[in-house]
């Protein structure tokens, strides 16, 4: 062990006796669980179990510990039970079938016809990967997927380059700016060459896991490993990752492996008759706050079937990690549910699911023993010590952290305090804020601020105006305001990033309104969950000003060379922020009228240059700083000090250059 999670944090010692508890409790486990096998080895379910195809013969297995007879039924046998295929039932709850080819053909829909003491039912097999949804009856089948005709990788050359991860999320249904659920070609063709020119180098896609319920955004999963075919068939998800490396992107899945959609017939709740095969019993096997189910990581079956969803994604797809999603909900029996974490104490009590850290430590170390280049993020607002430290120093393992706390902080600032009342003191020590060990990715707002019922940071900072005066030849005070500060605080979160940087589909260009599925109380329309990209793309409307920043600010972080923050500069009367990253000066006058004429600010000795104003015309400033200014420190008061002109309402960026 490189280094200890004590020695990093003094603050954990008195802990030291749980923390190697845990660590050996998690350390106990692996070994009890591969008993001598690679961990490589033992995530290969997905090779095994499901419907495979070898030596011209179809072998299907399943895993029904309560089951008493299964028979696979398709539209092979008019989805009837039929005795030539009854499956075997071996030991440990498995059951098998082997087929001659002509029995089943590649596009077959099928289902299983599951029995169990005092009754029946039909399920779709755990490992299908490919199901589709009836769009008459809409009910679920899973479909075999077998075309003459494999996917041919081309991406052998592709490697991530060593920068910071400059994540685009994205949702592939809506990411057509027409009225409908769009597809992976569409999404390959259309979006991905904007991402490239935007500026970020990492792709991460949400609701890809098949899901029987489009709204919920691809948080209710039923199917693992099938690809939801709403967007198209696995192979065209395959040539969208692959043209995504050849575009020099990364791409990452969103991963649900925090709970489970409680649906019967398409999911896993109930699949061989009881309510404990793949979960918790009881209550505790229940999410009531997201109406699902949760997952028995301390079942050796569960581990095995998750675990292999982890490299199956990265075998079969050629992702590039994952964001694990929930991991809060995971870590604590209570869920975080209501939670404040406040000390050390929230963390180390007999609310923690010793066995869910340790799937999540098995998962992290598999995914980068199998993809060493992989990166790994946890949706966790606990900041739970070590979640995101290496495993080999004593962690869980994940790479970064989500700051979730961040967009909470903007929203409640927006809502609670005029600009002119910011503490900026208190939003700079909040977005620094975060463990001593980890990384994290930093993100002003993401796809939970845009849902239906909420706003985005645009919307709230402009509201309707948005809908009546964003032609660039309209002024109108409310909404030169709104971009003014909505380009500031996405340049201020960005600047101040743990180790990376999210943005939302979108958002970087001000997307109007919220996102909302179509829903009964809607009529079903697509109006609300799509991509308005010809607002941007129209030069006339001062969306491509907020685009055009968003370009220069990526351009701008993926420079900075340095994770720590050094001094910092703050005037709340003055309303003027400053800090140092790297080489890089920043320069904040969050003051909505008072401009600064011959502002010190310290500074290390040297030549300066300007590198980025936000008053630039061509963000929608009013080009009150002058471009390609330099600046030479002077002493100040016994102090080094940059002496600059910060106008109103505006940033500026400043780079060392001798």
């Amino acid at each position: 062990m490189e280094k200890s999670l004590t020695s990093i944090d003094p603050w954990l010692k008195p802990y030291k006796k749980t923390i190697d508890y845990l660590e050996k409790y998690i350390l106990d486990k692996e070994q009890k669980l591969l008993d001598g096998k690679e961990l490589s080895e033992f995530a290969l379910g997905h090779l095994y179990f499901g419907l495979t195809f070898k030596d011209n013969t179809w072998i299907f297995r399943e895993w029904a510990p309560n089951a008493t007879k299964i028979y696979l039924v398709g539209t092979f046998n008019d989805f009837k039970d039929d005795e030539r295929y009854l499956l075997q039932k071996k030991r440990d709850g498995v059951f098998e079938i082997k087929l001659d080819q002509k029995m089943i053909k590649n596009g077959d829909h099928y289902k299983l016809h599951v029995y169990w003491k005092g009754g029946e039912g039909y399920r779709i097999p755990s490992y299908s990967n490919y199901v589709v949804q009836d769009e008459k009856t809409k009910l679920f089948d899973a479909v075999v997927y077998h075309p003459k005709k494999q996917f041919v990788w081309t991406d052998q050359k592709f490697v991530a380059k060593k920068e910071i991860p400059l994540i685009y999320e994205a949702h592939i249904g809506m990411a057509s700016k027409e009225g409908k659920v769009a597809s992976y070609k569409e999404f390959e063709k259309d979006v991905l060459p904007r991402i490239k020119k935007a500026g970020y180098n990492t792709v991460q896609l949400m609701a890809i896991q098949e899901h029987p319920y489009y709204g919920s955004f691809g948080y209710h999963v039923s199917n693992y490993f099938a690809p939801s075919s709403r967007f198209g068939t696995p192979s065209d998800l395959k040539s969208l990752v692959n043209s995504a490396h050849k575009l020099g992107l990364r791409v990452i899945l969103d991963i649900v492996h925090s709970h489970s959609v409680k649906n019967e017939e398409e999911g896993l709740s109930r699949f061989d008759g009881t309510l404990n095969q793949y979960f918790y019993s009881g209550k505790r096997g229940m999410h009531e706050a997201w109406d699902s189910r949760v997952f028995d990581y301390g079942k050796p079956e569960v581990l095995h079937f998750l675990l292999s969803n982890c490299r199956y994604w990265l075998d079969e797809f050629h992702f590039d990690g994952y964001r694990f999603d929930g991991v809060t909900s995971m870590l604590y029996t209570h869920h975080g549910l209501e939670k404040a974490f406040t000390s050390y104490d929230d963390y180390y009590n007999d609310a923690i699911d010793k066995d869910a850290l340790t799937y999540l430590y098995l998962a992290n170390k598999l995914i980068h023993e199998i993809k060493p280049k992989a990166i790994t993020i946890a949706e966790d607002m606990s900041a739970f010590p070590g979640l995101a430290l290496s495993t080999k120093d004593g962690g869980i393992g994940f790479d970064y952290r989500l700051s979730m706390g961040v967009p909470d902080l903007w929203i409640k600032t927006l809502k609670e305090r005029s600009d002119e009342n910011w503490d900026l003191g208190h939003l700079y020590h909040e977005l620094k804020a975060k463990r001593p060990e980890e990384k994290v990715i930093s993100y002003a707002e993401s796809h939970d601020q845009a849902l239906v019922g909420d706003k985005t940071l645009i919307f709230r900072l402009i509201d309707k105006e948005m809908y009546y005066h964003m032609q660039k030849s309209d002024k109108d005070l409310a909404v030169e305001r709104g971009i003014a500060l909505h380009k500031m605080i996405r340049l201020f979160t960005a600047s101040m990033n743990g180790g990376g940087y999210l943005n939302f589909m979108g958002n970087e260009f001000g997307h109007p309104e919220w996102i909302d599925f179509p829903r009964a109380g809607n009529n079903w329309s697509y109006h609300y969950a799509r991509r308005q990209w010809d607002l941007v793309d129209n030069k006339d409307l001062k969306y491509e000003w907020l685009n055009l920043f968003d370009q220069a600010i990526l351009k701008l972080i993926k420079k900075i060379h340095d994770d720590g923050y050094h001094w910092y500069y703050v005037h709340e009367d003055h309303k003027i922020l400053s800090y140092r990253r790297g080489k890089y000066v920043f320069i904040f006058n969050f003051s909505p009228s008072v401009s600064h004429a011959n502002y010190a600010i310290s500074a290390e000795s040297g030549k300066y240059k300007l590198v980025l104003s936000s008053d630039d015309l061509k963000y929608g400033g009013q080009d009150r700083v002058k471009k390609d200014q330099e600046y030479f420190t002077i002493l100040d008061n016994k102090q080094e000090s940059l002496v600059v002109y910060v106008p109103a309402r505006c940033a500026i960026v400043l780079k060392k250059v001798d």
